[in-house]
């Protein structure tokens, strides 16, 4: 029997979060190690891990999979999240590459300061409510399901959730004018295996703090 899959990374969301977010809603436990000093970093590069010496990484199937969109597609696919044929896997890679955009809007506000992040927090706020949510609001309301693609849970429900509650964070009240979004974020917190993930204990992690931005920048150079 295959071992639980072990993602290594930093003690924090970054790229890794959305993986934890796909493995935890597919029912799939899993470990972590974590990158807590450059020493570690420079393990896994020396010990050949790290295909193009970068992390996310994760150790599932015998393999050690780098590259954060090749990861997330491979257990969306193993998992029965990834649509049942290739134009339903079409629309799941638009709209999670939709998310993906504006959640790394979101994980680079941290990274900015004073003025500099308050014009990134409008720019996120503005691009969430005029370019992003629409199309999910819209598109809920054109097919009438409570799923985005095929009426069956998939990669780009999860993704989207994932991506409300980050900018929920930037803007408490933000979907107060997207109400099937509303609805939608009901519906899938309260899938069962979402809802344990969203639970105080689970292996969720927390926005970053000051406290582990810096020791990012300490780790990767940044």
């Amino acid at each position: 029997m295959a071992g639980k899959p072990k993602l290594h990374y930093t003690k924090g969301r970054g790229r890794m979060e959305s993986v934890r977010w796909l493995l935890a809603a597919a029912g799939v436990e899993f470990e972590e190690e974590f990158i807590e000093k450059k020493e570690d970093l420079e393990k896994l590069w020396s010990d050949g891990s790290l295909l193009f010496q970068q992390v996310p990484m994760v150790e599932i199937d015998g393999m050690k999979m780098v590259q954060t969109r090749a990861i997330l597609s491979y257990i969306a696919g193993k998992y029965n999240l990834y649509g049942k044929d290739l134009k339903e896997r079409a629309w799941i890679d638009m709209y999670v590459e939709g998310t993906t955009d504006l959640m790394g809007m979101i994980m680079h506000l941290p990274l900015h300061s004073g003025d500099t992040k308050e014009k990134h927090l409008a720019l996120i706020i503005e691009r969430a409510t005029n370019r992003y949510f629409p199309v999910y609001e819209k598109a809920l309301k054109d097919h009438g399901h409570d799923y985005l693609v095929g009426n069956k849970l998939s990669w780009a429900d999860i993704h989207l959730l994932e991506a409300i509650l980050m900018t929920e964070e930037c803007k408490p009240g933000i979907l107060s004018a997207f109400p099937l979004l509303q609805a939608f974020k009901g519906r899938i917190s309260n899938v069962p295996t979402i809802k344990k993930f969203l639970q105080p204990g689970s292996q969720r992690k927390p926005p970053p703090d000051d406290k582990y931005i810096a020791n990012v920048r300490k780790i990767f150079n940044v």
